[in-house]
């Protein structure tokens, strides 16, 4: 078990770093929307490109920080009727919704978007857009964002195995005691302080 454990460390330190620079995407779509808005209105002009990006970065931010959105406990969860069993009986529900649920889930829209997306990459297929980008990018992102969602899937499962043995403590805890926006906001301000002579 402990190599399991050693393995689900790695997959979880993988999502954390994952999630952690996904986050900057925010930004930079916040800023393209902006410079986007100012060139339209202060030169009449604009590009399909500027928008696209806009749509891409929030997909790559959706669906690459869904495996770091499951590591922080962060996924919306119906406890109504669960929250009246113990704690040991919610693992073993949460145990058999990521092998009956999560994992083939991940395993079809992998299996099914493949196709698009080799077959976009192989042809070079372009926005219908006058400007617009190449697509296979943005197609890409789904099974690399299910991929790492899997990985934290069997991450979790491993820590909810070793919990039901007494090995580690309660997986289902969150993982944060801060907002994602006060992480942000640190991070920005570390980053600033680092720049500075």
């Amino acid at each position: 078990m402990s190599a399991l454990l050693q393995l689900s460390r790695l997959i979880d330190r993988l999502n954390e770093f994952v999630g952690r620079w996904v986050s900057w995407l925010v930004l930079a779509a916040v800023l393209i929307s902006t410079i986007n808005a100012v060139v339209r209105k202060a030169f009449n002009t604009s590009s399909n490109a500027y928008l696209e990006i806009q749509w891409y970065l929030f997909a790559a931010v959706f669906l690459l920080s869904a495996g770091y959105t499951m590591l922080r406990q962060e996924h919306v969860k119906i406890d109504v009727i669960l929250g009246h069993f113990s704690r040991r009986t919610q693992i073993k529900v949460e145990i058999f919704g990521i092998v009956a649920f999560l994992f083939p889930f991940v395993f079809a829209v992998v299996y099914e978007v493949m196709p698009f997306v080799i077959r976009a990459y192989v042809s070079g297929e372009m926005s219908e857009n006058a400007g617009g980008l190449v697509r296979w990018p943005v197609y890409a992102l789904i099974p690399a964002g299910f991929t790492l969602l899997g990985l934290q899937g069997i991450s979790e499962l491993i820590k909810r195995i070793a919990f039901l043995q007494g090995l580690v403590d309660d997986p289902g805890k969150k993982k944060q005691t801060k907002t994602a926006e006060e992480e942000l906001a640190e991070a920005i301000r570390a980053r600033a302080e680092g720049a500075q002579p």
